[in-house]
């Protein structure tokens, strides 16, 4: 029976009409049984479990990356033995920072894509600069469509035939540049001007860098990002990238000093 005939006559049974056959429910059509909140698009608006600072530095005869191992939850720290830095094929290394889920997806894609030029069989193997120009693209295309990877990536490698280092940046909007030392996050404030100034001192700089001083020099970096960043650990990797392939160190604690805090004021005994 209809309760209200006169606006349902002449129109067809279907699923645009509700039980009652009282007036066409319109937007039947579009929901489809799905939610309503489904029709909106939704993005990353802010990154949630995060890798703070990545750094890179290159010597005569390589490229050394430094991270550490934690992964905050906000202000928490939360996972301590995160790994942040993955070696991709035989000569390259890529550290993040930002967004350790979206590191997760262009692990994948990485991954994959590497699978692929082995399968191919064919002679051929990317090279660091390839594997960053991919990586680049991917991040500028995720730009473009608005829903950035909130990452920045560290890309660090060396050309087996002319031993020559390679050291790139790029970020969530597509930026890029190579430098002969990076830093990302809070280190290019903090541990950029030590490694830039190690550099500096030296008559060719880069090509004049020692694996030994170099090592040491991002060993001192990540201590003072220690001191100063707060979402940061005393708990790193060094990744070294040579002709010979890739090197990932275990675990290293820098040694640190903490006496001076007791003269602090609002510290220590002094409060005033």
């Amino acid at each position: 029976m209809d309760h209200f005939p006169g606006t349902s006559w002449g129109k067809p049974r279907d699923d645009s009409i509700d039980p009652y056959a009282t007036f066409p429910v319109s937007s039947a059509k579009h929901l489809n049984n799905k939610q309503s909140f489904a029709d909106g698009v939704q993005h990353t608006q802010q990154p949630i479990v995060t890798g703070t600072s990545v750094l890179g530095i290159k010597y005569k005869g390589g490229v050394m990356l430094a991270a550490d191992m934690l992964a905050s939850y906000g202000s928490l720290a939360r996972f301590k033995d995160i790994r942040r830095l993955v070696p991709v094929g035989e000569h390259t290394v890529i550290g993040a920072g930002g967004d350790l889920s979206d590191f997760q997806y262009i692990q994948k894609v990485l991954e994959a894509r590497m699978t692929e030029e082995v399968l191919a069989d064919d002679g051929h193997i990317l090279k660091t600069p390839q594997i960053f120009e991919y990586l680049a693209r991917i991040m500028y295309n995720r730009r473009t469509k608005g829903n950035p990877l909130w990452n920045s990536f560290v890309v660090g490698g060396i050309d087996k035939a002319s031993q020559e280092g390679f050291l790139s940046y790029v970020d969530l909007i597509g930026t890029t540049y190579s430098a002969p030392s990076i830093a990302t996050g809070y280190g290019s404030y903090i541990a950029q001007p030590l490694l830039r100034k190690v550099l500096d001192d030296l008559p060719n700089g880069h090509l004049d860098l020692t694996p030994e001083l170099a090592r040491k020099t991002l060993e001192e970096s990540m201590k003072v990002l220690f001191y100063r960043d707060a979402r940061s650990l005393n708990k790193f990797q060094i990744a070294n990238i040579t002709v010979d392939g890739v090197e990932i160190s275990e675990p290293i604690q820098a040694p640190t000093e903490w006496a001076f805090a007791e003269g602090l004021r609002g510290y220590g005994a002094q409060t005033q």
